[in-house]
């Protein structure tokens, strides 16, 4: 919350104070109606993406398990000596064909997971451009908004302040999570078949190290923000100042 306040603090000292009722609420109303709107147009873009981003980890659960199964196969082929085999033996090249089989079937698998992983970058970028939509909504107001009030919740909303720094969070959440699922995508080479078929417990790892309820928990608390008039949400912030 620190650097939060810090940023908010910067729209304070740059504008001053300004004196009177009256005064205050005109200065007042119509920025914080701005932020609030850009925050309201924020949050459902979040749910939305959330939920595009819960599916394609799930899509993406069934193709880690082929690749790991593929993995496994390959080891399996490897260990086995085919001229051992003597009905193996009028087929040479049959380990070789067997092995460039299962290498095309596991590029076709990774190329859908490229697929999946398009999309959870998708998913980040909307997030991360409607969030700096908000902020830039914010800073663009920041030097005629009282800190007080940025500061304040009211009975249905949230602080303005809690909503950015929620939004930070989220953000932060999106990146890193595709940054990890994004490195452990790229380590993936055949040579370590070890490696390919402990993808899925890495990868489910990855979702247990998160705050799993971090998106739901603050789309909760915005809930009843999000349903309010933009001028009763603002007029409510205001209130207590008259």
């Amino acid at each position: 919350m620190g650097f939060l306040v810090r940023f908010l603090e910067h729209g304070r000292f740059t504008a001053g104070r300004k004196k009177g009722c009256s005064q205050l609420t005109m200065a007042l109303v119509q920025p914080l109606l701005v932020v609030q709107e850009a925050l309201r147009k924020c949050f459902p873009v979040v749910e939305e993406q959330q939920a595009l981003w819960q599916s394609t980890l799930q899509d993406c659960s069934p193709l880690l398990s082929s690749l790991s199964n593929l993995a496994e196969q390959l080891q399996a082929a490897q260990s086995l000596r085919f001229e051992d085999v003597p009905a193996l033996r009028p087929f040479p090249d049959l380990q070789e064909r067997l092995r460039r089989k299962q290498l095309e079937a596991g590029d076709v698998v990774l190329d859908k997971l490229a697929e999946r992983l398009a999309t959870l970058l998708k998913v980040r970028n909307t997030i991360s451009s409607h969030v700096e939509q908000v902020f830039q909504a914010y800073e663009q107001h920041a030097a005629v908004l009282d800190i007080d009030t940025v500061l304040r919740p009211s009975v249905v909303s949230p602080s303005v302040a809690d909503m950015l720094e929620w939004l930070q969070d989220i953000d932060r959440h999106y990146g890193s999570s595709y940054l990890k699922r994004k490195y452990l995508l790229s380590s993936i080479h055949w040579g370590d078949l070890a490696s390919i078929q402990a993808l899925p417990k890495a990868w489910d790892q990855i979702s247990e190290d998160e705050c799993q309820t971090l998106v739901s928990d603050v789309l909760v608390s915005v809930s009843f923000f999000l349903e309010e008039p933009g001028g009763c949400a603002a007029s409510g912030d205001l209130e207590h100042r008259s």
